[in-house]
């Protein structure tokens, strides 16, 4: 995307951008990536499915049983009182028994054997007691009971998995147990990961005066540490336009996505927003959301650019909340697990102004009667990341709403389901 000098203007004159309207600008106008690769299905956990797969069998492929037991005749099964069948023989998973088995007859089977074709019902084992190679049924036995038919999980013609899926542990048997041992997905982000700031030391220097450890970018190459993403690490740029922006060049001409931490805000040595900004390639705006109002989003060569704030409890804001959609958008997800949020009882008053949504470090637990309660971390600093790895679950505060007393109910979103 290109905007002009007036344009890079009027974004900060018009004020904050609320985050729905700022989330939905920065997916409208981004690129799926192009290309695929087959994976042995192990290795193809975390991984976007390129194409849709169609069941080439039957699942079960045979009508088996469910449980150790007794297979037989429904129509050997009483009206009333008991009935002896004779035990004709056994059936194993693996050894299928391939004769007739007679009315008044039964067959023992296990677990996933095969029952044959004139049989149809199946009783538990702790349901009879075997004597002198018979065993005694009543009525309480149910016709098709404890038969799993086949094809009564998946038809041959079936589509099991969706293109888009992003494949989670299931899928990866569902996919074994159809036979297939290779799968293609979509190719992986490559992610271009940056600090910048001259008072910015890598952890194990000596800090200089004024300096501080570049928590940031350990930060975001650990929330990227996943299958579908190849992280490039471009370390800590200095306070100089011109580095800065040829940095940035030189990156985007071989990473889908280029991040960086620090210089977005509008103060005159918030060098990473002088350099996009001579860019011209770049839409800058202050989002409506505490913390990380200063953010960044744009192209630089052929790179979607993501500028995060410098105080590193409003970098991992932006990102869980900007970036992560972005990503998964790039990557054609269209259908993975839910990213859950739900309700809580504050146990304490949360001060919060209308006009910007807010993103609160809590903890999250159940009280006595098992109803879920949360409380913050304590102060909201957004730098104070410690807050953040004490805390269990975010609160979030919508746009338009104030402040929240003891006992309201407001929503939470469980680290669980997004670390």
């Amino acid at each position: 995307m290109t905007c002009s000098q007036s344009s890079y203007n009027d974004i900060f004159a018009s004020g904050l951008m609320p985050y729905d309207e700022a989330l939905s600008r920065v997916l409208s106008g981004l690129p799926g990536v192009d290309g695929c690769e087959r994976l042995l299905i192990e290795k193809a956990r975390g991984r976007t499915l390129h194409k849709s797969v169609t069941s080439t069998l039957n699942v079960p492929s045979f009508t088996n049983s469910a449980v150790d037991g007794y297979a037989l005749h429904s129509r050997d099964i009483p009206e009333q009182g008991f009935k002896k069948l004779a035990v004709k023989n056994v059936a194993f998973a693996g050894q299928p028994f391939d004769g007739v088995v007679e009315a008044g007859e039964c067959l023992r089977i296990m677990t996933g054997a095969p029952i044959p074709e004139q049989l149809d019902t199946v009783i538990m084992q702790e349901h009879v007691e075997p004597e002198n190679g018979y065993i005694n049924i009543d009525n309480r036995c149910r016709a098709g009971k404890n038969v799993r038919k086949a094809g009564e999980d998946i038809r041959i013609g079936d589509t099991v998995l969706a293109a888009g899926r992003l494949l989670v542990p299931p899928d990866i048997g569902l996919l074994a147990a159809l036979g297939i041992s290779e799968v293609e997905v979509n190719r992986k982000l490559t992610i271009a990961v940056a600090s910048t700031g001259n008072e910015v030391y890598v952890p194990g220097q000596s800090l200089g005066a004024g300096g501080l450890y570049d928590s940031n970018r350990y930060s975001l190459m650990a929330a990227l540490a996943r299958p579908d993403v190849e992280v490039v690490d471009l370390g800590i740029l200095p306070d100089d336009v011109d580095v800065l922006l040829k940095s940035f060049n030189d990156a985007g001409c071989h990473a889908d996505v280029i991040i960086s931490s620090g210089g977005v805000s509008v103060g005159e040595a918030d060098y990473t927003k002088m350099a996009l900004q001579n860019s011209g390639k770049v839409d800058f705006w202050r989002v409506a959301i505490k913390p990380g109002r200063p953010f960044a989003f744009g192209r630089i060569g052929n790179a979607a650019f993501f500028g995060l704030p410098g105080n590193p409890v409003a970098v991992l804001v932006t990102f869980y909340f900007f970036v992560l959609p972005a990503l998964e958008k790039m990557l054609q997800v269209t259908d993975k697990p839910i990213m859950p949020t739900f309700k809580a009882c504050a146990t304490e008053d949360l001060r919060k102004l209308p006009g910007r949504t807010e993103v609160q470090r809590a903890i999250i637990s159940r009280n006595e009667k098992g109803e879920w309660q949360v409380k913050t971390t304590g102060k909201q600093g957004s730098g104070i990341l410690s807050s953040m790895s004490r805390a269990n679950a975010f609160i979030i505060l919508d746009h338009d709403s104030g402040s929240v007393s003891t006992g309201e109910q407001v929503t939470v979103m469980p680290f669980s389901a997004i670390f």
